[in-house]
């Protein structure tokens, strides 16, 4: 057998400081790619950058190190030290403190690194993993010397593994998407090919990878100047339907309401559908509107209200005060309740009218205009006028004229079908056919369609001016990047932007990975200079243009773009050094619905040279590799299509090559389909990392994925056919386990992320073997084997939650609480299960959502194989545990108070007995309400004479103190406590800390039990 030296990825990489770089790279936007055009759930280049060194170079340490790497590998990295402490360099201030000291260390010449001694290897071993952490900021990722120095390193790597002198390590990614693999890949020295099956994808990947690279500094030149061209032309053409007010003021925003007609009896009025009735709520400035009824006229009437002070007047008479304005909507869930009659048209019937209006954007209620004014800042709302509503009767009927004079192959507006959704897989994220929506060109006001396709035309005029260009190439490039613009303006441009009233500004339609119901939208004006005009969405795309040209060097390393499906991919047998990816999560994301919003104005607008490319009518979803019952793919297909995926992964993949495989799904069934692709595909998993890649406050688009971390699976193809011994699989795994999990959790990797982080060692022992057998000789599927996993896990987490204690001491429902609770926590974000605000939304999306008090929901699948691994049976567990369909619910403490108390002793007094002058205490639990008791005076003294029987076990004992505690008892808590021993028990304070921690902040539950324990002392327990 071939033994090759390990990758540096394959025995450490520093996923702490990797982690804090990728989520502040989130909040950076001049520049990075993600600003250049919308890609769905695109890693972060912080990730990448590291990920590629830390794959392309060997492990100096390892005995099968090339010694020329060692040398070289130390050399560049003494230079770097050296010119840390360099007098007119700044390189000072790009490094960490922490890392900045070593290198004033290493740059002594007494303490330089010298790759023949092997007693250095494990200092140049750390040396460069220091480096790749630092590297990994962003604001490194054009600094000269990390550059030049990451870039000496991969081809040292390169050569020394066998590699051509002077060619470079090429890095595959066959899922390339937003395409930040492949421009990481070329930053830091490597060839890029980037192919994907879906046209907008490649689109990208080109304008990345080859157009900016070529052509650099011109590019973005030409694309000022013709994106300048563009805007003036379409401004002059268009000016009449965004007419300025009388005063100058220029209207940023257009807030609308769609509407329906009250279904109540007898009332008929026009509701306007709005989730708020606020226009700006911010920490200093208030200001919404107050309905007026009409129901003489079926209709409502606004007015525009503002917070001055401590009360509310009415914004054009000051003089009248507005006494506790409510600034609910008019809709929830779907359901609208008329200002007029009172009565609420059901979700069925609001749906009924709306499909008969193709969604209702163009016959909305106008309620709103926001302005701005020249030399005056902030926003300024007015209502709106008879000047506004002509500009947009004058709008509809120009657009009407230009589609009738229309002529050529492809409609003036797109026409094409809107994503059909349904189902529980990857098409719940689309709605919009539930409200008649079933064309793209029904997603856009008649303004916006007429605005779209105006500029839509002006950029092809681009194209044919320089149709005689001297450099074709450069044409092309620059007619592609104005199509991203116009991209950018769609985004905005549509009915479904909504207006956010924290920051003042339009949110575009694609926040989420969807395309949902949205009942009141902010139209933007695409000339006022306002956030999501067209001025911001061309310097976004010349921000990026500009930030990346500088790659390239001399332009010696362009990277390849193709359009290929990644089970059928075209490069050779043995070619290919890094196969690096981010395959599609299983139901997660669907990628072609979601581009068929872009794709559909792309080939409007694309210059002929990429036509080819966008040939069909929609994006190809045939071979798109996704769980999707609506379209007939289910588990098996994906797990089939993925599998022909990882195969061609490894047929490409030069022997002594290396993948890298990123997964983040926090479905069991999601991992156990990939990884059951990868394992029949012939790969052996070398390592797993699991880097945090997300903001903690970041809306959830789709539960099924919702990860913290990103797992970055390290494999290689498998070069053996030896089989397995069941029992020394088994005999290895836990201490597999037992050594991992301290490990992630001194880097802050906790919980689910940390136990889909264990399935890379898990399979590290597993897919070595072409099989595993039994003694019987029956073959052990990967099935059975993550059951052991899971049960692997959850014992080694629950050994730490519990600081190495006696575990089996604990019954199964503190075991399983313990579990739950730490399989929830992500570390640094707080899992609370709080409302967001897609709570506006369409009613489907948001029927998943849990109150703060509402209990903690795992999927059920997960919450079983917990369970089962600590010995543990939900369905034994009923008053725990509540199963609902495919989740499962760890009941919260308030909910299990019948249980706990009894019917008859149930009768908590639901306030605490007044004293005069006492100062007033937080509201305590209201049992009564919970059990559907009355309550009567004389239970107002309950608990006072009278406690619980001691529950059956310590949870629940822990439980029945925290229900006394929140209901004010605190006599009744001493004699439970002391009385009836309940505080005489060790585990019962063990368990009640390890509660503490493990319930999310700010929580019921977690004031609660602190409650409880700060009592202890007091009440005499040691």
């Amino acid at each position: 057998m071939i033994t090759y030296p390990k990758r540096l990825i394959e025995v450490d990489l520093p996923i702490k400081r990797i982690s804090a770089h990728a989520r502040r790279e989130k909040s950076i936007r001049h520049g990075h790619i993600s600003t250049l055009h919308i890609w769905w759930a695109r890693r972060p280049l912080a990730a990448c950058r590291a990920v590629i060194c830390a794959a392309l170079w060997p492990d100096p340490v390892d005995e099968n190190c090339p010694q020329s790497f060692r040398d070289l590998a130390a050399k560049y990295i003494n230079n770097f030290a050296k010119k840390t402490t360099a007098i007119n360099s700044d390189l000072s201030k790009h490094c960490s403190t922490e890392i900045w000291s070593k290198w004033q260390v290493l740059a002594k010449p007494e303490n330089q690194l010298d790759g023949n001694n092997i007693q250095h290897c494990n200092i140049l071993r750390n040396s460069l993993l220091d480096f790749i952490a630092d590297f990994a900021n962003w604001d490194n990722s054009t600094q000269t010397d990390y550059l030049e120095t990451s870039r000496n390193l991969t081809q040292a790597a390169h050569e020394a593994l066998g590699g051509i002198p002077g060619t470079k390590p090429l890095v595959v990614d066959p899922f390339a998407g937003g395409g930040s693999i492949p421009l990481e890949a070329l930053r830091v020295g490597a060839d890029a090919f980037a192919s994907d099956i879906n046209p907008v994808a490649v689109l990208l990947n080109k304008v990345v990878l080859e157009y900016i690279p070529k052509y650099g500094q011109t590019l973005a030149d030409e694309v000022r100047k013709w994106g300048q061209w563009v805007k003036e032309e379409a401004e002059k053409e268009l000016a009449e339907f965004y007419p300025k007010d009388p005063d100058g003021s220029t209207a940023i925003a257009y807030l609308w309401a769609r509407t329906i007609i009250c279904e109540g009896p007898g009332c008929g009025a026009e509701v306007p559908l709005m989730r708020s009735l606020y226009l700006c709520k911010k920490s200093n400035r208030n200001i919404g509107l107050r309905i007026i009824p009409k129901p003489e006229d079926k209709r409502v009437d606004f007015e525009i209200i503002e917070k001055q002070k401590s009360k509310w007047i009415v914004s054009d008479n000051p003089e009248i005060e507005v006494k506790n304005p409510s600034f609910d909507g008019t809709v929830k869930r779907g359901s609208a309740t008329c200002p007029c009659c009172g009565y609420t048209t059901p979700v069925a019937s609001v749906r009924t009218q709306f499909k008969a209006r193709q969604g209702g954007a163009n016959d909305a209620r106008l309620f709103c205009v926001v302005t701005t004014k020249v030399k005056t800042q902030g926003r300024f709302y007015r209502l709106p006028n008879e000047r506004d509503l002509e500009a947009v009767k004058k709008a509809s009927i120009e657009l009407e004229k230009r589609v009738n004079q229309h002529t050529g192959e492809l409609s003036l507006i797109p026409d094409e079908p809107t994503p059909k959704g349904g189902g529980s897989g990857a098409g719940r994220a689309f709605s919009q056919r539930n409200y008649g929506m079933d064309k793209f060109q029904d997603l856009f006001t008649h303004r916006q369609n007429l605005a779209l396709t105006t500029l839509v035309k002006l950029v092809k005029d681009v194209g044919e001016k320089l149709a005689d260009s001297k450099d074709k190439g450069l044409a092309d490039a620059v007619q592609t990047c104005l199509s991203l613009v116009i991209d950018r303006q769609a985004n905005t441009l549509t009915s479904l932007s909504k207006w956010n009233s924290a920051r003042e500004q339009m949110d575009g339609l694609f926040a989420r990975q969807a395309i949902p119901m949205l009942w009141d939208f902010a139209e933007g004006n695409s000339f006022s200079g306002a956030t999501g005009s067209l001025d911001g969405a061309l310097e976004w795309v010349l921000g990026v243009c500009q930030s990346n040209f500088n790659i390239n060097d001399n332009h010696i390393s362009i990277g390849q773009t193709e359009k290929a499906n990644a089970a059928s991919n075209p490069l050779p047998d043995d070619f290919v050094q890094c196969l690096f990816s981010d395959p599609p999560y299983y139901d997660a994301v669907p990628y072609a619905d979601l581009s068929d919003f872009f794709y559909v104005w792309l080939k409007r607008t694309l210059p002929l040279s990429l036509g080819t490319f966008f040939t069909d009518e929609l994006t190809p979803k045939n071979d798109e590799c996704i769980v999707d019952e609506v379209k007939g793919k289910d588990k098996a297909y994906f797990e089939m299509t993925m599998q022909k995926s990882m195969a061609e992964g490894c047929r490409f993949l030069a022997h002594e090559g290396i993948a890298v495989i990123v997964f983040a799904h926090k479905s069991t069934s999601g991992w156990e389909a990939q990884l059951q692709a990868m394992v029949n595909a012939g790969w052996t998993m070398t390592g797993s990392w699991p880097i945090d890649t997300e903001r903690g406050n970041r809306l959830r688009a789709m539960d099924s994925a919702a990860l913290a971390s990103s797992v970055h699976i390290v494999c290689r193809p498998r070069n053996s056919n030896d089989i397995g011994d069941w029992r020394d699989v088994l005999q290895e795994l836990p201490q597999r386990i037992h050594e991992w999990m301290p490990r992630l959790a001194s880097e802050g990797v906790v919980g689910a992320d940390a136990i889909f982080a264990c399935l890379g060692p898990a399979l590290e022992i597993f897919s070595r073997y072409s099989s595993v057998e039994k003694a019987s000789g029956e073959i052990v599927t990967l099935k059975e084997y993550l059951e052991y996993v899971w049960a692997a896990v959850s014992k080694e987490a629950l050994s730490m939650i519990f600081s190495n204690a006696d575990t089996t001491s604990f019954e199964e429902d503190a075991r399983l609480t313990a579990m739950w609770l730490w399989t929830l926590s992500t570390g640094s974000a707080d899992n609370n299960n709080s409302e967001s605000e897609t709570d506006d939304e369409d009613d489907e999306e948001t029927s998943s959502k849990t109150s703060k008090t509402g209990g903690y929901v795992l999927e059920f699948d997960a919450a079983r194989k917990i369970a089962q691994g600590l010995g543990a049976h939900l369905e034994q567990l009923t008053r725990l545990v509540e199963v609902k369909g495919s989740t499962a619910k760890l009941l919260a403490v308030s909910e299990r108070t019948q249980y706990l108390f009894g019917k008859e002793e149930a009768q908590t007094p639901s306030k605490t007995k007044g004293k005069k002058g006492k100062k007033k205490e937080p509201e305590q639990l209201n049992l009564f309400a919970v059990l559907g008791i009355t309550e009567t005076e004389e239970d107002t003294d309950w608990g006072e004479k009278t406690v619980p029987q001691l529950g059956n076990t310590t949870l629940d004992r822990i439980h029945q103190s925290m229900i006394l505690f929140a209901a004010g008892r605190s006599e009744a808590l001493k004699r439970f406590l002391v009385d009836e021993g309940a505080g005489n028990d060790q585990r019962f304070w063990g368990l009640a800390q390890a509660l503490s921690a493990l319930y999310p902040t700010g929580t019921d539950e977690k004031r609660w039990v602190d409650g409880v324990l700060a009592r202890k002392k007091g009440l005499g327990f040691s």
